[in-house]
Formats: C-alpha cells, structure tokens, sequence
C-alpha cells in the first residue's frame, strides 16, 4: 500500500498547475507530424510494434473505450460523490445526483466514440473501390462497402481516418481532465476509500501512457499522413468541444470538481 501511495503521489506531483493537461494535445499533434515523417522517410526500425497482432494492439488498443469507460466509471462516481460530500458539504442525495451528473460525461463520450467512428467507416466506404485481382490500378467497382469487398478475399483503397488516433488521443485527453479533480485536492478520505482512489489514479495515468505510447506506434508505423492527422485533430475537436466548451455550460455534465477552469485554478497538495 505504501508503495502505491507513492506512486500516486509522484503522478499527482506531475499533473501539478495542469502543464500535462494544457502540454498534451499539441504532443499528440507534434507525434504525428514526427512520426509521419520517420516514416515517409522509411527511417523507422522494425520492431514487434509494426505488427497489428501485438497484444497491446490487440487486448488494449482493440478495446481502448471499454479501458478508459470502465476505469473512469468508479473514479468519477467516488471522487465526485466524496469531494461534494466534504468539500462542498453536500448532503447524501445531492452528492449522489452531482455524482450522477459528472457520470453522463461517460454517456457523451460513448457517443462520440459511436458517432465519429461510424463516420470513418462511412468515409471510407465512400471513397473507396474494391480490387479483387489484389491489384489497386485495377478497381472493380460493383462492391458497395469494405466488408463486401473482404468477403471476396478482394482488397479495398479507401480514404481510411485513423481511428487509432482518434481514439487514443481522445481517450487520454479525457482521462487527463477527469483525474484533474486530484491537482487541487488533498486525498483527505478514510483509509479504504484512499486506497481505491489511488489504485483508481495510479491505472488511469498507467493506462494514458499506453495509449500515448499506442498513439506513438501508429504515427510511425500505420496509416498516411493526412488520414492521421484528420484522426488526431477530430480527437481532439471532440475534446475541445465538450471539456473547454459545452461542459463550461449550466446544461451539461460539468467539469470535474472543483468546477473552476483550468486558467483560474488554485493548486495545493497534501504531502
């Protein structure tokens, strides 16, 4: 328990005065830019990372909302619930709604998620032209989608937006601003519920380097330049637009408490 009290002190002290928060969307971007060029360059090595069977691709990446929902579901409601008990001495029932509120942020994130790759899939359909003979000069055009044409063993040439990099950036520009609700706060909690959060804090931040790190592979190794790119400023449009704008608003899910901007934060920490 010490060790991992320790830990998540050390990450607490790193996400201080938000220079993560604020520094990682243009990381992300700058990864892309660098990445795309290594590549174009062919100046990437070979490593077990450019295969897509890698099992971080395959048991995280594949399934990198469900990680991100599940991990931030139980953070957001006992950090939410606790802080507007004690730091807002809320009582028991309107804690419980607060709690509830911060939670459809998850909901909104589904949806984006939903939403946006649904868009990709139809880009790429549209754009797309199916060649059996395995030959991209020569389409056969009566194949209307990917799957149709995969069916056939045949190959599609579509515009394909990363979604790789869609996801992860959003998901680790998420996480980043749930688990800021620890920047300003001391972990003033009972000793169980301390643990929990901990253990919350410390997988979250563990999980946002892999995606950063996932993020990182496929710049280097997968997909053009502009399909990256495309991926990546969508991801964090989505980000943007839900966590600097629509949750600023009374009628939205709310920042992650204490509800004050990122400019105008005030940063103490316990030990």
């Amino acid at each position: 328990m010490e060790q991992l009290e320790r830990c998540g002190r050390g990450l607490r002290a790193a996400l201080a005065a938000g220079r993560v928060r604020r520094r990682l969307p243009w990381l992300l971007v700058a990864i892309v830019l660098l990445g795309s060029a290594l590549k174009d360059g062919d100046l990437v090595p070979e490593t077990p990372m450019r295969n897509k069977r890698n099992p971080l691709n395959i048991y995280f990446v594949k399934m990198a909302w469900a990680w991100t929902f599940w991990l931030l579901l139980p953070f957001i409601a006992v950090t939410t619930y606790q802080f507007a008990e004690t730091k807002y001495l809320y009582g028991p029932t309107k804690s419980a709604l607060t709690a509830l509120r911060r939670l459809s942020a998850l909901l909104v994130g589904t949806a984006v998620w939903y939403v946006c790759t649904g868009f990709f899939m139809y880009i790429e359909n549209l754009t797309g032209t199916c060649s059996t003979s395995g030959k991209l000069s020569e389409p056969h055009r009566l194949y209307a989608t990917k799957q149709e044409c995969h069916q056939d063993n045949g190959i599609w040439n579509g515009f394909d937006i990363s979604g790789h990099c869609f996801l992860l950036s959003y998901c680790a520009l998420m996480i980043m601003e749930e688990v800021a609700v620890l920047e300003g706060l001391s972990i003033d909690l009972n000793s169980r519920l301390r643990v929990v959060v901990n253990g919350l804090f410390v997988s979250l931040c563990f999980l946002t380097m892999i995606w950063v790190f996932m993020f990182l592979c496929t710049a280097v190794y997968f997909h053009d330049f502009s399909q990256k790119l495309l991926g990546v400023l969508i991801g964090v449009a989505a980000w943007y637009g839900t966590y600097r704008f629509w949750y600023l608003k009374p009628f939205s899910p709310g920042l992650p408490l204490p509800n004050i901007p990122l400019s105008s934060k005030k940063y103490s920490y316990s030990r």
